[in-house]
């Protein structure tokens, strides 16, 4: 039954690609991955994840909806959805004030759910082409994290604080048919000094017309995870892409 909620999650996220396609702001990306094995063990993998830009002259707007499950002779291993939205009000073609809301859900991360807003500064600092370019942003915001347990040292199954949030984001066209892609986010908390940091690098080739095969390494740290819950986790992915 899991791996259906898996499949229906990824295939809602990916219904608006067809509105999207015939509306000249919208551009985006969809992407799906499955992986299915048997013999001594029944393993079976679903990624999807739709990612959206609208710009106009002065703002551009962006969301991302991904979802993530394993199941391993019938158990559950892993099960994690993610939303994050953004509008950007564009000074200049350089320049930009952003406002970022971002939520997770991971079943074995400790939490029952994650959330952060923020705003801040941007700055295309560099681009080449529609393909390449180089943006970096500062900005604050609040978290609100809620917990799977209550936390033995403060009593409380709830996270809250302000926090500072630095990110970027290099895309280069390695050729008209490649592209390199690196994130890099990192949000401190004020109060607890709680760091979270993603990373995201990946790879991606085209295959044919706007079908491409990408390939992507991810990590996440937390520097104060909760109790029984990893600090690190990594990803590794090999998913088709299609971009519009």
């Amino acid at each position: 039954m899991e791996i259906r909620k898996a499949l229906a999650v990824a295939c809602i996220a990916l219904a608006p690609v067809v509105q999207a396609e015939e509306s000249d702001n919208w551009k985006g990306e969809a992407e799906l991955g499955v992986l299915v094995s048997s013999g001594n063990t029944e393993e079976t993998q679903v990624n999807g994840r739709l990612g959206l830009v609208r710009e106009t002259l002065n703002w551009r707007n962006s969301g991302n909806l991904s979802s993530k499950y394993t199941e391993a002779d019938d158990e559950t291993t892993a099960e994690e959805y993610q939303a994050a939205l953004q509008s950007d009000y564009k000074f200049d073609e350089q320049h930009y004030w952003f406002v970022r809301g971002a939520w997770e859900d991971d079943r074995f991360s400790g939490y029952e759910f994650e959330s952060t807003l923020t705003t801040g500064y941007g700055n295309r600092i560099w681009q080449r082409g529609e393909r390449s370019f180089l943006d970096l942003s500062a900005g604050a915001g609040y978290r609100y994290n809620k917990l799977d347990s209550v936390d033995p040292d403060t009593g409380r199954d709830v996270e809250e604080e302000a926090i500072v949030r630095l990110a970027g984001q290099f895309d280069y066209g390695l050729s008209e048919n490649s592209l390199f892609r690196q994130k890099l986010s990192t949000e401190t908390g004020l109060d607890d000094n709680n760091t979270i940091t993603q990373s995201e690098t990946s790879l991606q080739s085209n295959i044919i017309n706007s079908l491409s095969m990408k390939v992507a390494f991810r990590v996440k740290h937390v520097s104060e995870a909760p109790v029984g819950a990893d600090k690190t986790d990594t990803e590794t992915s090999l998913v088709l892409l299609y971009a519009f």
